[in-house]
């Protein structure tokens, strides 16, 4: 991988980490297409330059993170995450060969953006609009919904969003929750990839630190990639909630097929 190629992965991961159109499969079909999807530090590296998005909710909300008047903000966030946590450590091996198969990721994306183009009508009478009216026990529902994007190609963002209005919470709000709930689930993910999973590099084990200050160059990469999805985040976010809050969700259903669509002609053709 080189510079170029690290910041065109680190704008599509700012672009797409929020929005309900799986940034996994967005990621899988570019490094495919840079023929690096066997890098274990690219692998690595797709997953550390979450933390840069992270700061961008924590930059474009940061009164509602700052708030320490209002413990139980944090408190839902912290059991919402917990499944995500659980089932995700259980099944991370199953998860990581999934990653090797674009086919079905490219099914799951199609079949998920054939859901998006119906949700709107599913939930047309949202009875809460603002986080404080959320309770725990929709909370943890919530997180539980989060948890169906372990399936790479199903979108953390959709499923969370989907969760929420399955909850009463309206479209922005459900929308800004599964922001809010990206933070300590992201962050997890992230730290778990750095400091605690074992990469196989060339046949030996590296933590993924110990990849990204093997050389001047990663650490480069490491640190332009975070910088750049955390600009390109905060765009994103914001035209998002814009979109969504106007139009719904249908315009993301069509993209998810057509990308899917797209990726299933080049994993079958190629």
């Amino acid at each position: 991988m080189d510079l170029i190629q690290a910041l065109i992965l680190a704008i599509i991961e700012g672009l797409t980490e929020f929005l309900p159109v799986s940034s996994t499969a967005h990621m899988i079909f570019t490094s495919s297409i840079f023929g690096t999807s066997g890098d274990e530090f690219v692998k690595m590296f797709q997953v550390s330059i979450q933390f840069g998005a992270i700061l961008s909710v924590v930059a474009l909300y940061w009164k509602k993170f700052m708030d320490f008047k209002s413990p139980m903000f944090y408190v839902k966030l912290g059991l919402a995450v917990i499944p995500a946590l659980v089932l995700g450590k259980l099944f991370d091996d199953k998860i990581e060969a999934v990653l090797e198969k674009p086919i079905p990721i490219a099914i799951v994306l199609i079949v998920g953006g054939v859901v998006l183009l119906f949700v709107d009508r599913f939930f047309k009478r949202p009875r809460i609009l603002k986080e404080e009216n959320i309770s725990i026990q929709k909370a943890i529902i919530i997180g539980f919904w989060q948890c169906l994007a372990m399936m790479p190609g199903t979108s953390r963002s959709a499923a969370s969003i989907i969760g929420g209005m399955q909850q009463g919470l309206s479209r922005k709000l459900a929308a800004e929750f599964s922001f809010f709930l990206a933070v300590p689930t992201m962050l997890a993910v992230t730290c778990y990839s750095v400091f605690l999973k074992d990469w196989k590099v060339k046949g030996i084990e590296q933590k993924g630190y110990e990849m990204i200050t093997a050389s001047s160059q990663n650490i480069t990469f490491f640190v332009v990639g975070n910088i750049v999805a955390f600009i390109v985040a905060l765009f994103a976010i914001k035209l998002f909630i814009g979109i969504i809050d106007k139009y719904g969700f249908k315009i993301w259903g069509i993209y998810r097929i057509l990308v899917g669509i797209a990726l299933l002609l080049y994993f079958t053709l190629a």
